[in-house]
């Protein structure tokens, strides 16, 4: 699924930030048939919305969550919004924090740039994503 796709490589080439290449990815392993314009919603969540806030991968991550769970709106029931409190739980969990600039200081280098915050958003994504679909 889509981690398969980012330890392959998706989104290097292309030069995608964090939130561009979990919400791309997920299109391409979800078949989600988000438009070219729908994918650039992601591009300002990059960086942790350019300030260091909330990382991009999560924040993508809640917008394929929404895609995928949610007919029409949110509050229709609760089912995003505990979705969403148990990918952030599990993240913070797992990776020490959901914002960037903690994130960046402990697993981005040059290198790598951000690979292993991306991975493991897309781990988690995946793992809920089968539980609910399946």
């Amino acid at each position: 699924m889509l981690t398969d796709l980012i330890k392959d490589g998706f989104g290097q080439e292309e030069d995608l930030n964090c939130a561009e290449t979990i919400l791309y990815g997920a299109n391409k392993a979800y078949d989600l048939g988000l438009s070219r314009n729908a994918l650039k919603l992601a591009a300002a969540f990059g960086g942790g919305m350019a300030i260091e806030d909330k990382c991009g991968a999560l924040t993508a991550a809640l917008m394929v969550m929404g895609n995928l769970f949610v007919e029409e709106r949110a509050h229709e029931s609760s089912r995003i919004k505990e979705l969403s409190k148990e990918f952030f739980s599990i993240y913070e969990r797992e990776m020490g924090s959901i914002d960037c600039a903690p994130l960046k200081e402990s697993y981005r280098n040059d290198e790598i740039k951000c690979y292993k915050v991306i991975l493991k958003s897309a781990e988690i994504l995946d793992m809920i994503v089968k539980r609910e679909t399946a």
